[in-house]
């Protein structure tokens, strides 16, 4: 479990404010519904970049927390980076959906989610990319309700638990400006080689 408890330079849960913010969310003995406040406060609190068409583009943890605004795998490092500040073991877990059926051939991208190992579960999916209207995601462990299923052709959950984004991910933050040009850039199963 020491790898999903660790920092690093994306997820720095050391820093000051990821600190601050994780103490606020905290429940004293009882690690589920810290939990919980975590995943409710990235998913209702910070904006979906896309969603919302908000920069800046965000990757590191306290950048994110600091501009209120990320992709969904940016969104995962927060959540991920409050979780281990509050000594909960967390991953970053990704599927394979569509991006885009009336493009020929249909496109993909990965989407990033994070895992909690909750004590009576064990590990626990769930989505912080932020609900809006067809799109639900809840923490009701130990059903999971992520915001997408993986229904159609081509997409599916990827079964690994990571304790550092895909480097695909971290390049498509950091190298792309502007949210249109990610959009555009999404990564995909193909690029990641999982």
């Amino acid at each position: 479990m020491e790898a999903y408890l660790a920092q690093s330079d994306i997820i720095n849960h050391h820093h000051p404010a990821i600190q601050a913010k994780a103490a606020a969310l905290r429940i004293d003995n009882d690690n589920e519904q810290t939990a919980k406040n975590c995943f409710e406060f990235v998913r209702d609190t910070i904006k979906h970049s896309w969603d919302y068409r908000l920069g800046p583009v965000t990757c590191i943890a306290s950048d994110v927390l600091e501009h209120g605004t990320g992709y969904c795998y940016a969104k995962s490092h927060l959540l991920v980076a409050l979780l281990r500040a509050n000594a909960i073991p967390a991953a970053l877990c990704y599927q394979r959906l569509i991006l885009d059926e009336t493009q020929q051939p249909v496109s993909f991208c990965l989407h990033g989610l994070t895992a909690v190992w909750l004590d009576h579960d064990g590990w626990y999916r769930i989505d912080p990319r932020g609900n809006k209207p067809g799109v639900d995601a809840q923490f009701c462990p130990p059903v999971e309700q992520l915001a997408f299923p993986t229904v159609t052709g081509g997409e599916y959950d990827l079964p690994q638990r990571h304790a550092e984004p895909l480097p695909e991910v971290v390049k498509v933050l950091t190298r792309y400006r502007t949210v249109e040009e990610v959009y555009h850039n999404l990564p995909d199963i193909t690029q990641t080689g999982c």
